[in-house]
């Protein structure tokens, strides 16, 4: 089993920046491949980004591509994301994801990833 943790939501403004964080706890040994997704409020969950465990294999939603960067520190068992020039439509609720631990591919769909955190929101205004 794997634990997550996210934090670091909260309100700010358009074109600012936040950095959020996922703390991994149980066999996180075995959690090759970490996510960020979001929810926004009426809309599906969408996918946002995804690492790999040598932190050099990442994809990105196109949405996101070029502002975001997601990384983890192995040592902290932490998944970071990075999110640069924030836009109203970048509100939603932000998950943590963890893929079973004999999956070692990049994914985007969320029934890919069988461990999730409880999210924690992220509100942009303009």
């Amino acid at each position: 089993q794997v634990q997550l943790v996210e934090s670091g939501g909260g309100l700010v403004q358009t074109g600012t920046s936040l950095r959020l964080s996922c703390a991994a706890s149980g066999r996180t040994s075995s959690s090759a491949v970490m996510a960020w997704f979001r929810q926004a409020p009426g809309k599906e969950r969408e996918f946002v980004a995804t690492v790999g465990r040598s932190r050099t294999s990442t994809s990105y939603a196109d949405s996101v591509k070029g502002r975001f960067t997601i990384s983890r520190d192995n040592t902290k068992n932490t998944v970071y994301l990075q999110m640069n020039s924030l836009k109203t439509e970048d509100t939603a609720v932000y998950y943590c994801a963890a893929r079973a631990s004999r999956y070692l591919t990049l994914a985007s769909r969320a029934d890919d990833y069988g461990y999730w955190g409880q999210g924690t929101q992220v509100t942009v205004s303009s």
